[in-house]
């Protein structure tokens, strides 16, 4: 199955649920036309780039149990995935996380994952599990560096000495929480989350929905996986259902 949802981008852009978003523009009536037309490149090349350009391109990404997808996912776009329990979902970010055999065509800004190690892609495109691992007794040792990670842990409720907390001092919920903000730390251009805030109370799923809110306003893209379909309503730009191993796009209703 193929989805056509991937963008283009010309005097306009075209977004992904069809519709045309006007570009900035600034006074036209008194330039040339061939400046007219080149400043309308500019604009929409500069456009595409801030608010929708495609960053990740999977074709007929397919596994022993995934039917062969295809989909893209935008700089500065968050698409939610929903599916029963045992569909798919999981599978389907390992997959594009190269961390589980799988044939198919993924590309990040145009370049090929089978040119690239495994590590650095899976750098660039930072996969969460719903259960993190950690290796060392505290969790200051899990950082290069504690103090860039403040802003995050702050904004997810945490304080600063967490990071003199040994491990086994977490609850399940700081656990994710810490372990979201490690991914963050490497500056992912993709992230790739797994039930994020399944046990988290209603006040840090607020704070963590607004801080991955933050990141995609500044251009980072996300593929969460989430059975609650308010909350893929409040977080995502489109929706895509995997059902007993096939993915499709449809609307967020």
């Amino acid at each position: 199955m193929r989805s056509s949802i991937a963008g283009s981008a010309s005097h306009r852009l075209i977004v992904s649920n069809g519709s045309e978003r006007q570009l900035p523009g600034g006074k036209l009536k008194d330039r040339p036309p061939n400046a007219v037309v080149t400043m309308a490149a500019s604009q929409a090349g500069l456009a595409a780039f801030q608010a929708g350009a495609s960053l990740l391109q999977v074709r007929d990404l397919r596994t022993h149990i995934l039917k062969p997808a295809s989909f893209s996912l935008s700089t500065g776009e968050c698409v939610a995935v929903r599916g029963p329990s045992g569909a798919g979902k999981t599978l389907l970010l390992r997959a594009i996380a190269d961390l589980d055999p799988n044939e198919g065509l993924v590309t990040l800004a145009g370049r090929d994952r089978s040119t690239m190690a495994g590590p650095e892609w899976r750098r660039l495109v930072g996969y969460v599990p719903a259960e993190p691992g950690w290796w060392a007794d505290t969790v200051g040792e899990h950082f290069g560096e504690w103090a860039p990670a403040l802003p995050f842990v702050r904004d997810l409720g945490l304080p600063e000495e967490t990071s003199a907390w040994p491990i086994t001092r977490l609850s399940t919920g700081e656990r994710l929480r810490l372990a979201h903000v490690r991914a963050l730390m490497v500056r992912p251009k993709v992230l790739l989350l797994d039930e994020p805030t399944a046990a988290l109370d209603a006040t840090s799923v607020a704070a963590f929905e607004s801080l991955i809110d933050g990141r995609v306003q500044a251009g980072l893209a996300v593929l969460w996986v989430t059975h609650d379909a308010e909350q893929a309503k409040r977080v995502a730009h489109r929706l895509l259902v995997v059902e007993a191993g096939q993915i499709r796009e449809e609307a967020l209703e």
